[in-house]
């Protein structure tokens, strides 16, 4: 008999679908709480790195060291996929950065149906990249949503959601983190009162809602017409992947860390300068214009290089002011 930690016992059969580090800490507290999950769908092995090893997902590494199933469906709609996994008579499947749309008759195929932990506070955000968005377009909060799962989009009826603040120099990794934790909570709370039938489902708003949609690789290419506020939140959003960079010198040049310049800098050398212009140069800042505001660069990376700090990359480049970014 399974009991959680504060004594109740926990008897739902639990299928858990995830695949990446954001759905870790969700399985992990499950199984910490004293939840049955009977089996982990994740998406296949994938080769990655030179050497194009198969590398287990962060999801199947963690079933595999708790001695739990582990299922790996190409595609998951396809027939024998959705015998297996009526084959497990779960309950409930909690479903996490799955990777993977799920069929109406998946969808209806527990007991308690399909609960999606969504890393945001819906209505907002539905789609692949809530995390990323959320800080790119300036928002001072967002949070997790464990939702039912219907047949469209992150359109389900909402069961329990927690907010989370967006520090002022948050990045799209530390948000990232942030949410993963507080949706591993959220859904420890919630299987009891799903269980015992203590919800309250609140249906979407659809007009409320904005869709977040996949990043883009060329998402990350800086466009110095854009005010330095809106470029600090890009920055920040993109900094793991794809990255926000821009050209010097013919070669790409990442920023990692950067700040919004105060507006009375004295390290500005250069009046009514031209988006992307060098306009001051300190030993371990650079100041670039942007169309509004002054953008105060404190880490890169230049293509073929290591990160570094402006300090250190100044030792081996000598930018100075009125150089121009961007300029292939």
């Amino acid at each position: 008999m399974n009991k959680s930690r504060g004594g109740m016992e926990n008897n739902m059969r639990i299928v858990f679908m995830g695949t990446p580090d954001f759905a870790v800490g969700a399985l992990q507290a499950m199984i910490e709480a004293g939840h049955q999950v009977v089996a982990v769908v994740t998406q296949p092995d994938k080769p990655k790195g030179r050497g194009k090893e198969m590398q287990m997902t962060p999801v199947k590494v963690c079933a595999i060291d708790h001695d739990i199933p582990v299922f790996q469906p190409v595609k998951v709609k396809e027939q024998e996929a959705v015998e297996i996994l009526r084959s497990y008579k779960a309950d409930i499947f909690v479903v996490a950065a799955f990777g993977q749309i799920l069929s109406e008759e998946i969808l209806n195929m527990p007991k308690y149906g399909c609960v999606n932990i969504h890393a945001s506070l819906l209505p907002k955000y539905r789609g692949a990249g809530p995390i990323q968005w959320a800080i790119i377009n300036g928002e001072k909060k967002t949070g997790v949503t464990i939702m039912q799962m219907d047949k469209g989009l992150d359109t389900g009826d909402m069961l329990f959601k927690t907010e989370v603040e967006i520090d002022d120099r948050e990045t799209g990794d530390s948000l990232h983190d942030k949410l993963a934790e507080a949706g591993a909570k959220l859904i420890v709370e919630a299987l009891p009162k799903i269980e015992a039938g203590d919800i309250t489902p609140v249906k979407q708003k659809d007009e409320e809602s904005c869709y977040a949609k996949m990043l883009q690789k060329s998402m990350g290419r800086i466009d110095w017409q854009q005010s330095a506020v809106k470029l600090d939140c890009l920055i920040r959003g993109l900094i793991s992947w794809p990255g926000a960079s821009t050209v010097y010198h013919g070669k790409n040049l990442k920023i990692w860390e950067e700040e919004v310049a105060d507006e009375k800098t004295a390290c500005v050398q250069i009046a009514d300068a031209q988006p992307g212009t060098v306009v001051g140069v300190e030993k371990d800042a650079v100041y670039v214009q942007t169309g509004d505001g002054v953008l105060k660069l404190l880490s890169v990376q230049l293509e073929g290089k290591k990160r570094m700090a402006v300090r250190d990359f100044l030792l081996g480049y000598q930018m100075k002011a009125g150089e121009q970014l961007g300029v292939c």
